[in-house]
C-alpha cells in the first residue's frame, strides 16, 4: 500500500509507475510531494489558481500507456497533469483528457466521503477575502469566520471557505501571534503563502502507533 501511495504523488511528474516502486527504501512517509485534484478543463483552472490565488505553473506533462492504466484503474487515459505552485507547497492538477469523467455533484457536502480540501494561509484575511470577492469565487461558507477564544488550541484563527471552478472545496486561513507554524510569520509581502494542510473526510478514523507502522 505504501507503495502505491508514493507512486501516486510522483505519476503526475511523468515518473514512469515501475521505476517508482523499484526504488522506494521500506519506512514512512516523511512528506507529501503535491496535493492532487482532478478537473474538469485543465485552462480554467490554471487561470484560477494561477490569477486568483498567485500559484505558479512550474510543469505540464501529458501522460498515458498501459501502466497509468493499470494504476489508475480506467482502460485507455490520456491525462494531462499541470504542477502548479504556492511557496514551498504544490498542488497537481489532473485532466482526463480521454475517457471524461464526471463532476463533482452539485450537492456535495462536507461530510460526503469524497470530500477533501486544502487551506491557504495568508498574510491578511481581509485583503484576501477582498481580492476573491473581486473575483468572484463560489461562497461555502458565508464570510471570514473567527474560531472563538475557548478553543485554546484555535482561537483567534480566521477562517474562509470557498470553491474553486470545478466545486473543489478550498479555505483561507489566517493565524493570530502565537498560532501555527512559525513560516506563515514571516516577513512577506505575498498575500497569499503556502498550503498549511489538506484534510479528507474519513468513514472510520484510529490513532496509530509510529513504532508499529511498516
Amino acid at each position: 500500500m505504501l507503495a502505491w501511495v508514493l507512486v501516486l504523488l510522483a505519476v503526475g511528474l511523468g515518473v514512469p509507475p515501475e521505476r517508482v516502486l523499484e526504488a522506494q527504501p521500506a519506512g514512512l512517509i516523511r512528506a507529501v510531494g503535491a496535493v492532487r485534484m482532478t478537473v474538469g478543463n485543465m485552462e480554467r483552472s490554471i487561470e484560477f489558481y494561477s490569477g486568483v490565488l498567485r500559484f505558479e505553473k512550474v510543469s505540464d506533462v501529458e501522460v498515458w500507456g498501459e501502466d497509468y492504466e493499470r494504476l489508475q484503474g480506467v482502460f485507455g487515459l490520456r491525462m494531462r497533469v499541470v504542477r502548479m505552485r504556492l511557496g514551498d507547497e504544490a498542488i497537481e492538477l489532473t485532466e482526463y483528457l480521454t475517457p471524461r469523467g464526471r463532476p463533482i455533484p452539485v450537492d456535495s457536502r462536507s461530510h460526503d466521503r469524497w470530500f477533501q480540501h486544502i487551506a491557504i494561509i495568508v498574510s491578511d484575511m481581509d485583503r484576501a477575502y477582498a481580492s476573491l470577492r473581486q473575483h468572484r469565487v463560489e461562497h461555502a461558507s458565508p464570510a471570514p469566520q473567527r474560531l472563538p477564544d475557548w478553543n485554546a488550541n484555535a482561537g483567534g484563527i480566521r477562517a474562509f471557505y470557498f470553491k474553486d471552478p470545478d466545486g473543489h472545496p478550498l479555505e483561507i486561513l489566517w493565524f493570530p501571534g502565537g498560532k501555527g507554524d512559525l513560516k506563515w510569520h514571516q516577513p512577506s509581502d505575498r498575500l497569499f503563502l503556502g498550503i498549511d494542510h489538506t484534510a479528507e473526510w474519513l468513514a472510520r478514523a484510529r490513532t496509530m502507533d509510529p513504532s508499529k507502522s511498516a
